[in-house]
């Protein structure tokens, strides 16, 4: 689709007109220019590329920036547009101006969701200050540009959440204090900035996205504070907004978001006290609710935090000491093993491994521990189609161990 548009675009006449066809056509529209001089119409005109269409540009090219494909018109522009893949958006930002500005400006990313036309990109971090993303529709591997360069942020705790079109990394920094702040990565502009800090700045927290909003909740503040404060997150105005507090303070912890519905799974409350319930968070009624015993097993005091996801509102989640792959029981509140983890990704007590919902399938992101570097591997199953059965969907070159990890479906 992508080539039809650029064909369209560029006016390019079809194939099935003969070349002495075009030859007649040509000397006919000569001879009727030179009596009967027009100006050109929209539909006529060919949209110009971005060499012919940059600010400042004064060769005096027509351009129709309002129209997109002028021969289709905008509605119907869009509507094409919509249905492309998003690793195609950037070739197709560098048209003209109108393109450009629905891409950059994230209209085109709003009307998506809007239509549920969302595709699920995984970005993980495998070396400090660097971070991959894989397109599982494409197959294709993207490099961010690297981070700021930060010594005390790349020591600190680092969390992540994809949240709209944006990546978020939280960590510390040090100025006249220490203090956390927040990266932003957009996919607009493919640019690292400061990000708007939460009311309670924290780290080793629970999160969870859903669209363009998302839920922090629990972790420990900058003097070390255990937090039962929790926040939402407006990645269309990049603001924060504090919500009813949870009714146990945590850290270490997990969120997911299942039937409408943000969860807090696991965590700590103490530096040695293990918590095994986890709290719903209604958004509509703005209450939480203890559930007892839903992270039993899932973690330990050494252990990562509980390794999570969701699939068709189902919550699945990782036993990483018998590298299992567990299902859980809502009527029961219990947990249902379905089978074995991928053999190769390997990690200490689940540190280094990713466990993330992407689409309606499960990926588990790791690589063998091998000194001097190692391969990550991406191993994706579908729960729908039976028991747990990997298949490796892509493998790379660089570290095995996976410090942070986020999946963004925009």
């Amino acid at each position: 689709m992508t080539y039809h548009l650029l064909d369209i675009t560029t006016n390019k006449r079809p194939p099935s007109v003969e070349p002495l066809q075009l030859e007649k056509a040509s000397k006919l529209k000569i001879a009727k220019s030179t009596e009967h001089p027009e100006p050109p119409s929209k539909e006529e005109t060919a949209l110009p590329l971005d060499e012919s269409s940059c600010p400042g540009d004064d060769d005096g090219q027509y351009s129709d920036t309002n129209s997109l494909i002028g021969q289709i018109g905008r509605d119907m522009s869009i509507k094409c547009l919509l249905h492309c893949s998003r690793s195609n958006y950037g070739i197709l930002a560098s048209l003209n101006r109108a393109f450009n500005s629905l891409i950059r400006t994230g209209e085109l990313y709003h009307l998506r969701r809007k239509l549920g036309i969302i595709e699920h990109w995984v970005y993980f971090s495998c070396n400090i200050l660097e971070w991959e993303a894989y397109d599982p529709y494409c197959g294709r591997w993207i490099t961010l540009p690297r981070m700021p360069p930060n010594d005390f942020f790349m020591r600190s705790d680092k969390e992540s959440l994809a949240v709209g079109t944006e990546l978020l990394v939280f960590g510390r920094d040090y100025t006249s204090c220490i203090s956390h702040i927040v990266l932003r990565y957009s996919i607009l502009t493919n640019s690292w900035s400061q990000g708007s800090e939460m009311n309670y700045p924290r780290c080793l927290f629970g999160s969870a996205s859903f669209g363009e909003r998302a839920i922090v909740a629990g972790g420990i503040d900058a003097r070390g504070n255990i937090l039962n404060t929790a926040e939402l997150y407006n990645s269309e105005t990049q603001t924060w907004i504090t919500l009813p507090s949870m009714n146990k303070p945590r850290k270490m912890c997990s969120g997911v978001f299942m039937e409408n519905k943000f969860y807090v799974i696991g965590g700590m409350s103490a530096s040695s006290e293990l918590l095994t319930c986890g709290e719903e968070y209604d958004l509509e009624k703005c209450t939480w609710r203890i559930i007892s015993n839903i992270s039993q097993g899932l973690n330990g005091p050494s252990g990562a935090p509980p390794l999570v996801a969701v699939v068709n509102n189902e919550l699945y989640a990782v036993d990483y000491a018998e590298k299992e792959v567990r299902k859980y029981d809502k009527e029961n509140n219990s947990w249902v093993t379905l089978g074995k983890l991928p053999e190769r990704p390997d990690s200490v007590n689940g540190w280094g491994l990713a466990f993330r919902a992407c689409g309606e399938r499960l990926i588990v992101i790791g690589g063998p521990r091998v000194l001097g570097g190692g391969m990550i591997e991406l191993n994706s199953w579908t729960p729908r189609d039976g028991p747990p059965e990997w298949n490796m969907i892509a493998s790379k070159q660089c570290g095995s161990f996976v410090y942070n990890c986020a999946v963004m479906g925009c």
